[in-house]
């Protein structure tokens, strides 16, 4: 059965992970909100999602953090749920809780616990079923597959970009930490979760010169040798941002940029839904689940790598084991390939 449920007034949506894969939620967050425009929607997230879209317009009207539980808000083993969490969740009386959370090994027992009037989400084989549910498949755009999930209960429509608002005090975490920056900026972010999504930071230091715009290149603390490594290889002085900005300060910092060029990475998520244009460096597997879906101001340059570039371990194959080591498999995209996505996007941003 699909289309709406009736007498919908709480919704929890389970999504307990990183900046990328929230902004990736937000166009189906949206879609639930347009759907049940009454009805209180409750993310169970992390700690990050409520300092950061606690007081923010958005679709998100309360975020429940979740302790470490293995499956759900970490990877490490061995954290179960804390006694008495699922049934302080059940006596929030939700009417609909929407897995939007993997393919469910882990994720759909928790969403049953909650004892919704209607559960839904994505169902990997051998998985828990839910009252409604879509297949969980590999090599499927993350925005596309949530959609998938939402429309489940009749929520449908929007855009397939995420929008984020920048507040006023964004903007005022910005001018305390860097003044007021120049116009004309380009942002530069080299830094990524895997080593194996890092495009070398000496090609990004290329690029950044070659722009003839002031620099500024961004990264959490753990990023700051990337960080400097950018710097340090420009022949041209740029501003280094390591871990000075919360995410509000950095989405206000993205807003007053021309372009950020940036890898696969939580960073280019937000610069777009800031509506920043941006070049970002793709492994192709990565970018069939995780790239933007529109081209007009999001350009990515698609690495063809398949297989390790040291042991040639295969990349590509559902399943496949990760092999040890951390070489960049983007490193076939060229500064050339970047340079001419960035030269557009700045020439298209003068218009």
């Amino acid at each position: 059965m699909r289309g709406l449920v009736d007498g919908v007034s709480r919704i929890a949506v389970l999504r307990a992970n990183a900046l990328g894969d929230y902004l990736m939620a937000v166009p189906a967050l949206e879609a639930l909100k347009r759907a049940y425009p009454g009805a209180h929607l409750t993310l169970l997230g992390a700690a990050w999602h409520a300092d950061f879209l606690g007081g923010r317009p958005g679709p998100v009207d309360e975020v429940v953090p979740l302790p470490p539980i293995s499956g759900i808000s970490t990877r490490e083993i061995g954290h179960r749920a804390p006694e008495g969490l699922c049934a302080r969740l059940r006596g929030r009386e939700f009417d609909l809780a929407v897995q939007i959370h993997g393919g469910g090994r882990f994720s759909n027992p928790f969403i049953r616990a909650l004892e919704a009037r209607v559960s839904v989400g994505s169902r990997a084989p051998g998985a828990e079923s839910l009252d409604r549910w879509v297949p969980y498949t590999d090599y499927h755009h993350e925005t596309l597959r949530f959609l998938q999930v939402t429309a489940l209960v009749g929520a449908v429509g929007g855009g397939l970009e995420p929008r984020i608002a920048v507040t006023a005090g964004d903007r005022a975490e910005l001018a305390r930490a860097l003044g007021r920056p120049p116009s004309g900026l380009v942002a530069v972010h080299p830094g990524a979760n895997d080593p194996r999504r890092r495009w070398p930071v000496e090609r990004f230091a290329a690029v950044a010169d070659l722009t003839g715009r002031p620099v500024v290149v961004t990264g959490t603390r753990a990023e700051k040798d990337l960080v400097m490594g950018v710097v340090e290889a420009m022949r041209n002085p740029a501003i280094p941002v390591v871990g000075a900005l919360g995410i509000g300060g950095l989405a206000a910092l993205y807003e007053r940029c021309d372009l950020l060029i940036a890898n696969d990475t939580g960073p280019r998520h937000l610069a777009g839904a800031v509506g920043t244009p941006t070049v970002a460096v793709y492994w192709c597997g990565n970018l069939i689940q995780a790239g933007p879906l529109s081209r007009a101001t999001h350009r990515p340059l698609v690495s063809w790598t398949t297989a390790c570039p040291r042991c040639g371990a295969d990349g590509v194959a559902p399943g496949a084991e990760r092999c040890p080591h951390d070489e960049s498999w983007v490193g076939d995209v060229s500064v050339d390939m970047v340079m001419e996505q960035a030269e557009d996007l700045i020439l298209y941003r003068s218009f």
